[in-house]
């Protein structure tokens, strides 16, 4: 047996805490991954996990030996990402997350083009609208939609995206159109709201001229995927707060329509996270250059046009769409 492959599961068992977990992330049966621990263990004549039926925690020795084991595979990374620099061969399998929406507008489409540009690297794009754990998950770079907290990633800020709160004809018809934030609340609308295990955003942060206002919206439809959100909104069942970019369509067809214009929601910023022992891989700063002018360019000519109310400036002042995507770089 590989003992590169023993150390590899053993991170993996490590990170992840979990046996069954660890080898559906190496592609294998909890049998081997059991194994190969096994014999890990047997060669280094130390324990490097607790087993119970219900919990594995890792042992001093098996702490000591984590650290070290990181720096065997970065080693082998590193040289393997020399090779692929001096002969301009990058190959591999690169990992990729990214939100639904991010992922299905802007990344997927071009996931052909990059495999024909570079058919020797083997893109796996994972997505979800949960917060994804980047080191658990054994992901080489992931896009990121919003507010970034304290985090050992390296962050390429890509564009800031402008939000908005919509719901179609029919709702507004059913439950008129609320003129801010307060009125959504005065009035109990139906707000459509992205939820999952480890969500924060229970509050909506929306710009009045007194600054940023939390509201504790509520409604009888949740969802952690955000385009079912979209969809409910477009069958009338109440509101929903977007990015522009994934409802520009629906805004200039009327089939949405912006509401509470007066307390309009913040910006985010979409950013390519990596984190910093991957950023000597050729795959990823391939993939890093290759998808960011194009997320940039599919951006601005979804929002291109649109008109946002800007609470800053007064009633009478509004901004473009194209005015918040320019390079922040």
């Amino acid at each position: 047996m590989s003992y590169v492959n023993m150390v590899r599961m053993f991170v993996r068992v490590y990170e992840l805490g979990s046996m069954s977990a660890a080898a559906r992330d190496q592609r294998t049966s909890p049998a081997v991954a059991s194994g190969r621990i096994s014999e890990l263990e047997k060669h280094l004549g130390v324990r490097l996990f607790n087993r119970t039926t219900r919990k594995l925690q890792p042992t001093e020795n098996g702490r000591i030996f984590y650290e070290g084991a990181l720096g065997i595979l970065q080693a082998i990374q590193d040289a393997e990402s020399a090779v692929a620099d001096a002969t301009q061969n990058p190959r591999g399998v690169l990992f990729v997350g990214a939100p639904l929406g991010v992922g299905r507008r802007f990344v997927g489409p071009f996931v052909p083009a990059f495999k024909a540009a570079y058919p020797q690297i083997d893109l796996r794009l994972r997505l979800s609208d949960r917060i994804i754990d980047v080191t658990a998950e054994g992901l080489d770079a992931v896009l990121h939609l919003g507010r970034l907290e304290d985090s050992a990633l390296k962050m390429r800020v890509i564009a800031e995206c402008p939000r908005v709160l919509c719901a179609a004809p029919a709702y507004i018809e059913r439950r008129g159109n609320p003129a801010d934030g307060a009125t959504l609340i005065r009035e109990r609308h139906d707000c459509l709201n992205l939820r999952y295990p480890g969500a924060k955003e229970f509050q909506w942060a929306l710009q009045t001229p007194q600054g940023v206002q939390k509201y504790d919206i509520s409604g009888p439809y949740e969802s952690d995927d955000g385009d079912m959100l979209t969809d409910w909104a477009l069958s009338g069942h109440g509101i929903v707060l977007k990015p522009l970019f994934e409802v520009g369509a629906y805004l200039r067809s009327g089939a949405l329509v912006p509401v509470a214009q007066a307390t309009p929601p913040l910006s985010v910023s979409l950013s390519l996270l990596t984190p910093h022992r991957r950023l000597r891989d050729p795959k990823v700063r391939l993939f890093a250059d290759f998808i960011v002018g194009r997320i940039r360019s599919d951006m601005a000519a979804q929002v291109q046009g649109l008109v946002l109310p800007d609470p800053t400036q007064g009633s009478g002042d509004d901004r473009t769409a194209s005015d918040t995507t320019s390079d922040p770089e």
